[in-house]
Order: structure tokens, then C-alpha cells, then sequence
């Protein structure tokens, strides 16, 4: 997965059950952005980088790699969750989700395993009030977490500019149920959780 079995999932594991595939692809796109591989192009789209002086991009996981594949024309992120290559790396870390246990196959849906490690994650991750203090792990994590409330908080310029908030006008990655638990169903290659 994206992180150890023993540390538990990663950061595009955690934002994959949180919001779906367009959440675990703003999250990719945020960690290149945080290690100065992405920034964002024209209004709207995002486009590679080279890294700082003196650093070398290391590549990280498969989605991460995909991502900035895919982004050899200027690309928003409607065409990133598009591109054959962001969709196989979104079907892989469905997969490994699948094979610890948290996301049902098919029709992909969070088990209860999976609720359960969010609420935790939550309890022990309190939603950001700024970015002051905290490492790229620590946005990432954030950002897998609590979606656009996140990203608007601690990388707005980012996030404006290369057009991640919401989806056409409807901010995402709320719970999708009264409880908080976030049930509900995955309704798409390029969609969300449904209720």
C-alpha cells in the first residue's frame, strides 16, 4: 500500500477511502507540489516542475508516479483522473485497499475496518488551522483527511491556482452519512463517495 502494513496505509490510501479517486489524486498532486515536482500551470491545471537546486525528485508511490507522467501537456485534474495511467495506478491502490481489508471490490465500499481507521485518524489528527508547524507528512496526512477544508487552509495559493477545490462548484470529501462515519458507495472511475 502506500505505507507499511505495520505504520498502517498512507496518506493516498487514507484520502482513497476518505473521498474516492479524485480525492487520492489532489492528495498525489499535493505531495509533488510539496516536494517541488508539480505547480500549478494556467488557471486551472497543473504542470511538472524541476525539484530545488541540489535535490533530486525521488520518485514516490505508483499514484504519485502516474500523476506526474501524465502531466506532460498541461493537464487539469479532470484529465489526470482521465489518463490510462492515473486509472491503472487508482485501480492498484483500490486493490491493495481491498487486500487489507478496507475497500470492498465491487462495487468498491468502505468496510467497516476502513470507517473505523478513519475515525481514528481523525480523533488523533485534528483538523488543520494552518500550515505553521507542520511537515509535508503532516499537510499530506491533513489533506488525506479533511480534503478541500485542508487544502484551502494550508496550501491556498496551490490549491487555487491549479484548480483542486471542490468539483465544479461542490466542495468534496464530506461524510456522505448523518453519523460521520462517511459510508456510502464509490459511484466512478473519476467520481466520489456516494451516498
Amino acid at each position: 500500500m502506500s505505507g507499511s502494513a505495520a505504520v498502517g496505509p498512507g496518506p493516498l490510501t487514507v484520502a482513497l477511502l476518505r473521498g474516492g479517486p479524485r480525492a487520492a489524486v489532489k492528495a498525489a498532486a499535493v505531495s509533488l507540489y510539496l516536494r517541488g515536482a508539480v505547480t500549478p500551470g494556467p488557471p486551472g491545471t497543473l504542470r511538472t516542475s524541476s525539484p530545488p537546486p541540489g535535490t533530486a525528485f525521488v520518485p514516490g508511490p505508483d499514484l504519485e508516479k502516474a500523476v506526474r507522467a501524465s502531466l506532460y501537456l498541461l493537464t487539469g485534474l479532470r484529465e489526470l483522473l482521465d489518463r490510462p495511467r492515473v486509472r491503472r495506478a487508482l485501480a492498484e491502490l483500490r486493490g491493495e485497499a481491498a487486500a487489507a481489508g478496507l475497500l470492498r471490490p465491487l462495487p468498491p465500499h468502505r468496510t467497516r475496518a476502513a470507517r473505523r481507521l478513519l475515525r481514528e485518524l481523525r480523533a488523533s489528527v485534528p483538523p488543520p488551522a494552518g500550515p505553521g508547524g507542520l511537515s509535508p507528512a503532516e499537510v499530506l496526512l491533513a489533506v488525506a483527511l479533511y480534503g478541500d477544508a485542508a487544502l484551502t487552509v494550508l496550501v491556498p495559493g496551490f490549491t487555487e491556482a491549479a484548480g483542486l477545490k471542490g468539483r465544479g462548484g461542490r466542495p468534496e470529501g464530506g461524510p456522505s452519512r448523518n453519523d460521520g462515519t462517511g459510508g456510502g458507495g464509490f459511484t466512478g472511475c473519476a467520481g466520489g463517495w456516494g451516498a
